[in-house]
């Protein structure tokens, strides 16, 4: 029965109202003041239980998911639990504030689909494919141990039929990615453990949906070898379109939409549901093309730029917690009281759930050697069941081959299974953290000037865009630090209304390009040489690295910008990148460095070797270098240094460009050069990025001029430059 609510109304003596129910439009009655007193009950359908106004309802959505997390996190509980515990107070099993309706089902498909997806585009996608058999050693455990153990307690204790049995059995082989959120938030996505348990996901949920359909074709009398014939068609299709083709697609639609940033947005969950339409079509859960979307996109969209800020941002915020809240809706806690057969069932199934995924991750940490926390944070992220393993039930169940206890004792498995992954997943990766950091304190915990700090000086606003995100890309995530915009004006009469006016051009500019969702701040300065005033102010700040732009040649005042350039590398001693980004870095396919004889032994060597790792990191781009043999001894030795990178001995530095042959037109070129004076300096380095630029016209390109060790320094050993 309804639960009926009333509005009372303070009206005015002699006064009659009408009031009019726009949903039942049921008109009410009038009332004497006089006789009725000041007070009105008017009975509003709007307000009854469940509500079923969308304002309502999406408004009941976002007091949870605001105050949900807030209250956890008083209580030092994951906030997904909260979430997950909300959905099942509001819940149609709950207080029935809410239905598990349409339209709450379609958000929560769509964070279903995010929390794949996303999963898909944080992939390391050079660490996947090393670690790609590492993924497949823990899909296999995965799927196999629980289905092993599975099997024989549902035919064998609980008396279900082959069927029955093996298809319930594969219900547990699935997992939820229900706790990825927090390895993302905590920033260990990319660790190897996340990574291949990530990857095993997609192999254990694809082969039970297969296995699914098997079943359900077995039970309906269609399995047939034109069965097969027709998934594996299907399923060449679905790999050739979005494999192939959507990329290209994609690649060509950012570079055609390039300044419209929100068309950005939505082109990305186009193809997100275009992918997973795909899927439904080959015969694959709409989750499978999730992951493929984010795994096509990869390349295209940089870890750490804007776009991505805003995908995480939107998916975070509202449509992943949204779907955790349907999780807990679909939960009913008194199904505990239909019998002892139901409690026996619920029992069984999570204490199987949790005891192969356990196993799974056991086995895969001693094969292959990951600590304590790594495995734990494999079961915890590999422990939820939630979408897939629900699926599964309801089509067997809905084809009679599963029975109301299996149903039930489900809904109790997801739930206590999230709760469990949840802590399991953020106790191991606050672990994964602690054990990261070999210092007692962070770089944090020392203040902002002991963290990085990037500085990039502006003569023309208008080709900001691309130097800020390249700053952006290689700056340190935990740095607290923003990215320094500079402008140095001439000193004379002018100065301070040129100052006005380059802050509100600069500032504009920045409104409406990529760095609008960049933390920047703006410095402007005065002095009476512009190189002068870029060292002065790089020193103020204490300045890691310097970015600068080369400028364009049909830039009016190319020239003196150009000696400019040259007048701040021969005088500034800081980590400075010299930059030409004319082309969009996602369609580059390669990052080639070329460093000289010695390189090792200027103090920025440990700098811009970090910045370029995190770089191809970030674009998903493998690392050649081109080098003496014994820079690359050094870095073959840290391990470290996890980027996929290959080694081209070169010892003619007579000529350093003598090189082009290794170089190729989709290469983004990366040379270390060295002011005069510093210990790896040679003479055929002068002039660089000039005879970069004639030389490689159309490429993309940064010439580096690395920070020199002070004499005190040089005793250090080559052995400890990647020490903290």
């Amino acid at each position: 029965m309804r639960c009926q609510n009333t509005l009372m109304f303070l009206i005015n003596k002699n006064i009659l109202i009408t009031f009019v129910n726009r949903t039942s439009k049921h008109l009410l009655a009038f009332f004497d003041v006089e006789n009725m007193g000041h007070l009105l009950l008017v009975q509003h359908h709007e307000f009854s239980l469940p509500f079923e106004n969308p304002v309502l309802v999406f408004l009941t959505l976002l007091l949870i998911v605001f105050f949900a997390p807030l209250l956890m996190k008083k209580i030092n509980i994951p906030s997904i639990i909260g979430l997950i515990l909300a959905g099942v107070l509001i819940g149609p099993n709950g207080l029935k504030i809410v239905e598990m309706n349409s339209g709450i089902g379609l958000l929560s498909t769509i964070g279903l689909l995010y929390i794949m997806f996303i999963a898909g585009l944080e992939l390391d996608f050079n660490q996947f494919k090393i670690n790609k058999s590492k993924s497949f050693v823990f899909g296999f455990f995965t799927f196999i141990i629980p289905l092993l153990i599975g099997f024989p307690v549902m035919h064998y204790m609980f008396g279900y039929d082959f069927w029955a049995s093996l298809l319930t059995a594969s219900m547990f082989s699935t997992h939820t990615l229900v706790s990825y959120p927090i390895v993302s938030r905590l920033g260990v996505s990319n660790n190897q453990a996340v990574a291949i348990t990530i990857g095993a996901t997609i192999l254990t949920d694809a082969a039970v949906l297969i296995l699914l359909a098997v079943i359900v074709s077995v039970k309906e009398g269609g399995l047939s070898i034109w069965y097969f014939l027709q998934l594996f068609v299907s399923l060449a299709i679905f790999s050739v379109i979005v494999f192939l083709l959507v990329p290209r697609f994609a690649k060509w639609a950012f570079r055609y939409i390039e300044d419209d940033k929100y068309a950005h947005y939505i082109l990305v969950l186009m193809f997100l549901f275009i992918c997973s339409a795909l899927a439904m079509l080959a015969g694959l859960e709409p989750i499978i093309g999730a992951f493929a979307a984010g795994l096509t996109l990869n390349k295209l969209i940089p870890h750490g730029s804007p776009l991505m800020n805003r995908i995480d941002y939107v998916g975070n915020s509202l449509f992943i917690p949204i779907f955790l809240i349907s999780v807990g809706m679909i939960v009913d806690l008194r199904i505990v009281l239909n019998g002892t057969q139901t409690i026996v069932v619920a029992f069984g199934l999570t204490l199987v759930a949790l005891l192969g995924k356990w196993l799974a991750a056991f086995v895969t940490q001693k094969i292959l050697k990951y600590s304590l926390p790594q495995r734990n944070v494999m079961f915890g992220l590999s422990s939820a069941h939630a979408a897939a393993t629900l699926a599964i039930i309801l089509v067997g169940f809905n084809s009679g081959i599963l029975d109301e206890y299996i149903l039930n004792g489900t809904i109790v498995l997801i739930l206590v299974t999230c709760v469990i992954s949840s802590l399991s997943t953020d106790k191991a990766a606050r672990k994964i953290i602690a054990e990261e950091e070999n210092i007692p304190l962070s770089e944090a915990d020392m203040g902002n000037y002991a963290q990085e700090k990037i500085l990039v000086p502006i003569a023309n606003p208008s080709s900001i865009g691309r130097h800020v995100e390249l700053a952006y890309l290689i700056k340190d995530k935990k740095s607290a630090n923003s990215v320094s915009l500079l402008g140095v004006l001439k000193n004379n009469d002018e100065a301070e209304q040129n100052i006005l006016k380059f802050r509100k051009t600069l500032s504009d500019y920045v409104a409406n390009v990529n760095a609008s969702e960049i933390n920047v701040d703006i410095l402007t300065t005065i002095d009476y040489r512009v190189a002068s005033g870029i060292a002065r102010v790089a020193r103020e700040t204490m300045t890691d690295i310097v970015i600068i732009g080369w400028p364009d040649k049909n830039y009016t005042g190319g020239k003196v910008l150009t000696d400019t350039i040259d007048a701040v590398i021969k005088t500034m001693d800081k980590n400075l990148f010299v930059c030409n980004v004319e082309k969009t870095m996602i369609e580059d396919k390669r990052i080639v460095v070329v460093s000289p004889p010695l390189t090792e032994k200027e103090d920025g060597f440990k700098v811009w070797v970090r910045k370029i790792v995190q770089l191809g990191e970030q674009l998903s781009l493998p690392i050649v270098h081109i080098g003496h043999p014994k820079t690359q001894e050094i870095l073959r030795s840290h391990k470290e240094l996890k980027a996929n990178i290959s080694f081209v001995e070169f010892n003619n530095w007579t000529d350093p460009l003598s090189c082009v042959a290794e170089v190729k037109k989709d290469d983004l070129i990366v040379l270390v050069s060295a002011h005069p004076g510093y210990i790896s300096h040679l003479p055929a380095l002068d002039n660089l990025p000039t005879r970069v630029e004639e030389k490689f016209p159309h490429n993309n390109r940064i010439v580096i001029f690395p920070k020199k060790f002070e004499p005190h320094q040089l005793i250090e050993s080559s052995e400890t430059i990647f020490a903290p």
